[in-house]
């Protein structure tokens, strides 16, 4: 049999973690590691709660390890339990503050952790989304002191930014180009190969960790100034009377018009790496206008809507304190369990601050979760309740099948945020 040279640890075993283990496990010898042990539990059991694995595929990485040595997947939360490794590959969260601002915690802490495993010669590979220059500059002197051996001597390190796209089937792990780098030119050959073994659309190896990390930091703030745009079109239309999609519709028929639409831009990434890419920026002396100004108006777009709603309602005839709300959707996007970040809540804050009883409901969010990070408790199913106002946060698919018509013989006000059903059962959308 050939003898693999990997023996593979991936810090993390969430939307990133996991699809990026069971790859690697069909190749070489790979240790799914995470801290919370209900995860490893279920993904021992073949079971994943983020919906973005490829259960087939993990079934087959786990038996691999079961009938051989030298390849295949298994999990722990043990940390002896990587140091046979010579890889290790960081997915863990990068969030922001309260104030906006990095938390780096995630990572620091698991930099800490993997320094008092690593050995010479190992290469310690991060994906989480930081600001360029964080891997040399806050990350490696981490490592250093945790293990008492220097960065580029004793241990290397690369990056290479995750690109997945939570709840997307098509554009999965293998079938995106994965961008690559590492500390010294050897090293980042290394890595290119190591990825460039599983990943089916090709690498591309970056010159330096920093443009590395400021590519996925730039990915990410693109689309969001471009959203940006698409809103402050849809808070200027409304007062004009103008139905923005309408517009869209309208440009969009010229070759070059890029067709972003309006909506709440939430999750772990859009609505969070500007921030950290515009933190980088003042911390050189220079202020981000454009970056900081696309966050505020979309961090503002919760607001807005449920404004929007109020107003509809008063325009109703609808007393609104009291008055029964009904949200559909709690995630930061269609068709995916995810719910960090997201900007629904905005909207649920905002109504329950006018004095309205908001109901919200959302058969992709976990229950516990939603309760536990934003104080809320979902409906389990939709009754025959009445509301005089209905939002439509997420378009999920389960949403398009509701019958609105059926809701709109109560005079009930009905805001389309996403624009997913018949123009003319809503009475106001993006």
């Amino acid at each position: 049999m050939q003898i693999i040279k990997y023996k593979i640890a991936i810090i993390g075993l969430g939307y990133v973690g996991l699809p990026l283990a069971i790859e690697f496990g069909k190749k070489y010898r790979v240790i799914g590691f995470d801290i919370n042990d209900t995860r490893i539990n279920e993904l021992n059991h073949v079971k994943d709660r983020t919906n973005e694995a490829d259960l087939v595929g993990l079934k087959v990485a786990m038996d691999l390890a079961s009938s051989t040595s030298q390849i295949g997947l298994s999990f722990s939360s043990k940390i002896e339990s990587l140091k046979e490794c010579n890889i290790f590959i960081v997915t863990v969260p990068t969030p922001i503050d309260h104030f906006k601002a990095p938390d780096l915690r995630p990572l620091l802490k698991a930099s800490e952790m993997l320094g008092k495993v690593i050995k010479r010669g190992d290469i310690i590979i991060y994906e989480s989304t930081v600001y360029p220059g964080c891997t040399e500059e806050d990350c490696v002197p981490v490592l250093e002191k945790s293990s008492g051996l220097k960065f580029n001597l004793d241990f290397f390190c690369g990056y290479s930014p995750e690109r997945i796209n939570p709840g997307d089937k098509i554009n999965t792990l293998t079938k995106i180009m994965k961008v690559t780098s590492g500390s010294t030119p050897e090293i980042a050959e290394e890595v290119d190969n190591l990825y460039r073994s599983i990943i089916c659309a090709g690498t591309h190896r970056a010159p330096s960790i920093k443009v590395a990390e400021a590519s996925k930091a730039i990915e990410n703030a693109q689309r969001d100034i471009n959203i940006s745009f698409v809103n402050e079109l849809a808070l200027i239309f409304d007062r004009l009377n103008i139905d923005t999609n309408d517009v869209l519709e309208a440009a969009g028929t010229k070759w070059n018009f890029l067709k972003y639409k309006p909506g709440l831009v939430g999750g772990h990434c859009i609505g969070v790496d500007p921030y950290y890419l515009a933190h980088k920026a003042e911390e050189v002396g220079y202020h981000p206008a454009v970056i900081l100004s696309g966050r505020r108006v979309n961090d503002n777009m919760g607001m807005f809507i449920a404004n929007k709603v109020v107003k509809l309602m008063i325009q109703n005839g609808c007393k609104i304190k009291g008055s029964n709300t009904l949200v559909l959707g709690i995630t930061f996007k269609e068709n995916c369990p995810d719910v960090r970040n997201t900007k629904v809540v905005d909207i649920v804050t905002e109504l329950m601050q006018y004095g309205l009883n908001v109901d919200v409901y959302d058969p992709w969010a976990d229950v516990q979760e939603v309760n536990e990070e934003y104080n809320l408790t979902l409906l389990s199913s939709l009754g025959n309740k009445k509301y005089q106002a209905v939002v439509i946060a997420v378009a999920h698919d389960e949403f398009k099948a509701i019958d609105f018509f059926e809701m709109k013989k109560n005079d009930t006000i009905i805001f389309d945020a996403k624009g997913i059903i018949d123009r003319e059962l809503v009475d106001s959308r993006l």
